[in-house]
């Protein structure tokens, strides 16, 4: 028996930061997604955003490998939102980049509250200055066109 505790903190984005994701629409989408990640034995803590990115805290099964999880969700994602297009109008696919970051238990609650006030946090920092204090944070190199 395997015992595991895999937390991430997952961040993608719409093409060209596309604000494609319409306040009015986003629970449809995050409603969805919830789905996605219960058929995919994943527990889904907390989904929040803006229109031009996506947050999610995700309890990743042992058996998932993090970017087939994220690749596998961008293509089912995409394929609701063209299906949906009169919701998701200017949605043309997710950047090919995301951001995902472990986190700990103890951290979980903190991370929720963090995706919960998405929409405040954003009237003080912008969605590329914000991963960018993300990958400074974890120590990870990036190349500014890919932000």
């Amino acid at each position: 028996m395997a015992y595991t505790k895999l937390i991430y903190h997952i961040v993608f984005r719409p093409q060209n930061n596309a604000p494609a994701i319409a306040e009015a629409h986003e629970r449809d989408l995050y409603m969805y997604i919830y789905g996605f990640c219960k058929n995919h034995q994943c527990v889904l803590y907390r989904i929040g955003g803006m229109p031009d990115h996506i947050h999610m805290l995700v309890g990743m099964h042992p058996s998932i490998a993090i970017a087939s999880f994220v690749h596998d969700l961008k293509i089912a994602t995409g394929n609701f939102m063209r299906s949906h297009h009169d919701m998701f109008p200017l949605f043309n696919g997710w950047e090919r980049s995301y951001g995902a970051f472990t986190y700990a238990e103890a951290d979980k609650d903190r991370v929720i509250e963090y995706i919960k006030n998405q929409k405040e946090h954003h009237k003080h920092i912008s969605a590329r200055d914000e991963m960018i204090a993300f990958l400074k944070e974890y120590g990870i190199e990036y190349d500014e066109k890919y932000i």
